[in-house]
């Protein structure tokens, strides 16, 4: 029993100490939008100057006749202590008081960790066509993270290493600086990229 509660906690302190990406989902009133616009621009530049923000992303409403103004803002944090660091702020509850006036109701909330924080999407503008947010199948994300992985071992680590070992830096110095670097660039760089790419087949219904 003590082996599987170990377990248990190592599992939960990988998990709350991965990257963590949060979708919220608002619905505006329509006679409020100038004031939610203005509200949902002060929360965001108040989240990403929080310790451990990684970046916030907009998607705003295509038609702003419909029945339902669907705004979704999806914010990312290093891990689960910095974003509830946030969540516990007395400024985050003083944002979120004066918001409660401007939507119809509370809002739906999602948070993803490890692999579904790679293949979140990432919109850098308006005019990115809207894919579900729900994160693609897992078989899906194994299909594409492998590969990539693979290459990164095989390319760039011992180019990584090589480097390094001339500089005569440490062996678990030397790990470090491969994992940190191979780590930045899937979550910055590739990732991004490939979910942009084959988000027709990853979010394919």
């Amino acid at each position: 029993m003590a082996k599987n509660d170990n377990n248990d906690d190592n599992h939960t302190d990988n998990k709350h100490s991965s990257p963590v990406t949060v979708i919220v989902k608002r619905i505006a009133k329509k006679d409020k939008i100038k004031e939610f616009e203005e509200w949902l621009s002060g929360i965001s530049k108040e989240v990403s100057k929080q310790e451990g923000s990684m970046g916030i992303d907009i998607i705003r409403p295509t038609n702003y006749n419909k029945s339902k103004l669907e705004y979704v803002v999806i914010f990312r944090f290093n891990n689960y202590a910095n974003l509830t660091k946030w969540e516990k702020s007395p400024i985050r509850d003083e944002w979120l008081q004066k918001g409660r006036k401007l939507v119809e109701a509370d809002p739906d909330v999602q948070k993803l960790t490890g692999l579904e924080f790679w293949f979140t999407p990432y919109f850098k503008d308006e005019s990115s066509p809207m894919i579900p947010l729900n994160p693609p199948p897992r078989y899906k994300m194994v299909i594409v993270t492998i590969p990539v992985i693979s290459i990164l071992l095989m390319t760039l680590v011992p180019q990584i290493h090589i480097l390094t070992e001339m500089l005569s830096i440490p062996f678990p110095v030397r790990l470090v600086i491969a994992l940190t670097i191979t780590v930045l660039l899937m979550t910055y760089v590739i990732m991004p990229l490939l979910t942009k790419l084959l988000k027709s087949w990853l979010f394919k219904t």
